[in-house]
């Protein structure tokens, strides 16, 4: 298995961040896998967990890099820090976890 760094964001909307709001948000991520040559890869999804654990964090965006240079030259990126713009003025929270994928224990 080829080691792959996923890095990992979840988003909690504010109450005031309409259904419009929300999907530019979506799109304008979605986006940047074409405009930041680095990602490897970019999924995202909703939550439809049956447990209540989530918090109010309602969105999950999964992006792959090679490495740690190609995630750093993501974070900085103009085409995230537009995106950031986008985002800001709906986002009550967000959390990041970076991790190098392990083996499964099969």
């Amino acid at each position: 298995m080829t080691k792959q760094l996923r890095h990992v964001v979840l988003l909690k909307f504010k109450e005031s961040a309409t259904p419009s709001d929300i999907k530019k948000v979506e799109t304008a991520f979605g986006k940047l896998a074409s405009q930041i040559k680095e990602i490897k890869d970019l999924e995202w999804g909703l939550n439809n967990s049956p447990e209540g654990l989530n918090k109010g964090f309602t969105h999950c965006f999964f992006v792959t890099f090679d490495n740690e240079e190609a995630r750093d030259i993501y974070l900085p990126h103009p085409a995230h820090k537009a995106f950031g713009n986008i985002l800001g003025p709906h986002l009550e929270d967000v959390l990041v976890v970076d991790y190098w994928n392990q083996p499964s224990f099969h």
